[in-house]
């Protein structure tokens, strides 16, 4: 099969479909995050993120943007306490019905 016929058998792949599924390790959130192990860690339990794992944490994706708008209002200036509020709020709203 001639290699322009192979390429028009492909589509275009929408990952967004696919997030869902993703799991991503502690450090791999922190990089993503741009936070450090320790405030990830202290984040997680303070603001009750679910993960799954027993020996090492497992983070979803919708764990991975908690943990993004807790960091982004941190940057704006909130303490721990209101930026977990404040993530908690924004994802209720951003939530579809």
């Amino acid at each position: 099969m001639a290699v322009s016929r192979q390429v028009d058998l492909l589509e275009p792949i929408n990952l967004a479909e696919h997030l869902d599924k993703v799991e991503l390790y502690l450090g791999q959130v922190c990089q993503i995050a741009g936070i450090s192990k320790m405030q990830l860690d202290y984040w997680t339990n303070k603001a009750q993120i679910p993960t799954k794992g027993k020996k090492q944490r497992i983070y979803d994706i919708g764990a991975l943007e908690t943990v993004m708008l807790i960091k982004q209002a941190k940057d704006k200036g909130l303490n721990l306490g209101a930026a977990i509020e404040a993530a908690r709020n924004f994802r209720e709203q951003d939530l579809p019905d």
